[in-house]
């Protein structure tokens, strides 16, 4: 299983025009209880991203911001200065897929530490949003499903091995396995696998295999 940005994602996405003022984006922030907006051109098409960080950079001021010439950071003198969501977003915007996986969107905001990603479709437009905690949905998976996935399609399936041969238990998202492995790459190759099965909070690893001195 693997789920993907548009099974988690919230199509009505709030997004303002790249004419919107400094006070409107401040309003819709705090009105939809936001930290970041997408700003879409007229076409409808993601143009860039304005967070809180680009909003408080007047707060800042530009006397205190004025050295930023001298480092390079001419940007943020820039939008300390803007007054439309042109001037103070963050371009070309973060963004990802419908079809991406939700471990990529992961991935992305991880790297690039924002806490929303605007979704994409083909041509650029804008068709939702997906944030941190609907990423988090994954894990109310039910522990049926998880441990069905375990046995038929990683130890069965992906693997071919004997499910009988082995003791899988699922609570709370937390796998505890046992039984004998083939060798040691193969039990490795399990539990890894097992670690990447979506909804899987920790495995309890009980696995052994026979030693290499032993045959």
């Amino acid at each position: 299983m693997s789920t993907q940005v548009k099974d988690v994602m919230t199509t009505e996405a709030v997004a303002v025009a790249e004419t919107a003022s400094y006070k409107r984006l401040i309003e819709i922030m705090r009105q939809e209880r936001i930290s970041s907006v997408p700003v879409v051109d007229a076409a409808g098409h993601v143009s860039g991203v304005v967070s809180e960080a680009d909003l408080l950079l007047k707060e800042v001021g530009l006397d205190a911001l004025t050295g930023l010439w001298a480092t390079g950071r001419r940007g943020e003198l820039a939008k300390a200065a803007g007054l439309t969501a042109a001037d103070l977003m963050t371009q070309p915007a973060l963004t990802i897929g419908p079809e991406e996986s939700v471990g990529e969107a992961a991935r992305r905001m991880h790297d690039y530490r924002v806490k929303h990603l605007p979704v994409v479709g083909h041509d650029g437009e804008l068709v939702g949003i997906v944030s941190r905690i609907d990423l988090l949905s994954v894990f109310d998976r039910p522990d049926q499903d998880i441990r069905s996935e375990i046995t038929e399609e990683i130890l069965a399936g992906r693997l071919g091995l004997d499910r009988q041969a082995f003791s899988v238990t699922v609570t709370s998202g937390i796998v505890t396995i046992g039984g004998r492995a083939p060798s040691e790459a193969v039990a490795a190759e399990l539990i890894d696998a097992i670690c990447q099965t979506e909804g899987v909070v920790n495995v309890r690893d009980k696995i052994t295999w026979p030693s290499a001195d032993t045959g």
